[in-house]
C-alpha cells in the first residue's frame, strides 16, 4: 500500500492506495504543535479502527505547504511505517514544466492538483481549490503550468468578519434560499456565499479571456473541502474532483518510482 499525506494550513488529508487504487482517506486538522509521534500514534489509531496494519504501507508521499509540519510528519513516516517518505518538491520529477517567474513558490497542493487535472482532462484547463486560501491554477494544452491566482478563503472572511466588527456573529458556512436575505445570519451567509460565487465566476472569466487564443477551455475544476458550496452555483465550474490532490499524488509517485 501506498499512504499519500497533503497537509494543507487549515487540513491534512490522507490516504492509502493499493493496487492503484484509492480504498480510504481521511481529513484531520492541522496542528503545528503536534509532535511526530503524537501524528504518528493518531495515524496508527485510524489505521486500526479500519483494520489497516501500518506494515503494509509500502511506501509514503507528501506534500505540504506547511514547512514546520513537513520535518514532524517524515520522522514520523521513519519511525512509525520505517519509510522514508518522497517529498514534493525541489528536484521532484512531476511531468509538468512550470512557467513560473519563479518554480520554487508555486505551492506543491498547486502543482499535485495540476498534474491530476491535466492526466485526467488534458488541457487547457484551469482547476479552482477552495482551501484556506482560494486558489486558481491553469494548465496549457501542452501540459506547461501557466500561473494562476491566490485569494483569501471563504472561511478565512467569515471569520475575520466575525472577529472585526462587534456585533455581527459567526456563521455555519451554508447557502441560504434567497440572496435578499430577512436576518442577520442569512446576511453574512448570502454575502459570503454569493459574493464568493461572484469572485470565482469573475476570475474564471478572465482567464478565460486571457487564454481564448490558445484554445478552448476543457474543463473548470474545483477542489478542496468548500468546492461544492460555490461550484452549485458557479456558471464556469463544471466538475468537482474533492480527492484531486491524492490522485495527483499518485500520480508523481509512479513517476519517480
Amino acid at each position: 500500500m501506498l499512504l499519500l499525506i497533503d497537509v494543507g494550513n487549515t487540513n491534512i488529508v490522507f490516504g492509502v492506495y493499493k493496487e492503484d487504487k484509492l480504498i480510504y482517506d481521511w481529513r484531520i486538522a492541522t496542528d503545528k504543535n503536534k509532535t511526530s509521534d503524537e501524528y504518528g500514534l493518531l495515524f496508527e489509531q485510524i489505521f486500526k479502527y479500519h483494520g489497516i496494519c501500518p506494515k503494509d504501507v509500502e511506501d509514503v508521499i507528501i506534500s505540504s505547504v506547511v514547512p514546520t509540519l513537513m520535518y514532524t510528519l517524515s520522522a514520523m513516516s521513519i519511525k512509525y511505517f520505517n519509510k522514508e517518505p518522497l517529498v514534493v518538491g525541489p528536484g521532484i520529477k512531476t511531468g509538468m514544466n512550470i512557467k513560473y517567474d519563479n518554480p520554487k513558490e508555486v505551492g506543491a497542493d498547486r502543482i499535485v492538483n495540476a498534474v491530476a487535472a491535466y492526466e485526467k482532462y488534458g488541457g487547457p484547463i484551469i482547476i479552482v481549490d477552495f482551501g484556506t486560501a482560494i486558489t486558481f491554477c491553469v494548465v496549457s494544452k501542452e501540459g506547461d503550468y501557466l500561473g494562476g491566482t491566490i485569494a483569501p478563503g471563504i472561511k478565512i472572511s467569515s471569520e475575520a468578519l466575525f472577529q472585526r466588527t462587534a456585533k455581527l456573529p459567526k456563521v455555519e458556512l451554508i447557502k441560504p434560499d434567497t440572496v435578499i436575505a430577512k436576518n442577520t445570519v442569512n446576511s453574512i451567509q448570502s454575502g459570503l456565499i454569493y459574493g464568493y460565487v461572484g469572485l470565482v465566476d469573475y476570475i474564471i472569466e478572465k482567464i478565460i479571456e486571457e487564454m481564448k487564443d490558445r484554445g478552448n477551455i476543457k474543463a473548470v475544476i474545483g477542489t478542496g473541502g468548500f468546492a461544492n458550496l460555490i461550484a452549485t452555483e458557479s456558471k464556469y465550474i463544471n466538475k468537482v474532483e474533492k480527492l484531486l490532490t491524492l490522485e495527483g499524488l499518485n500520480i508523481i509517485y509512479k513517476r519517480n518510482k
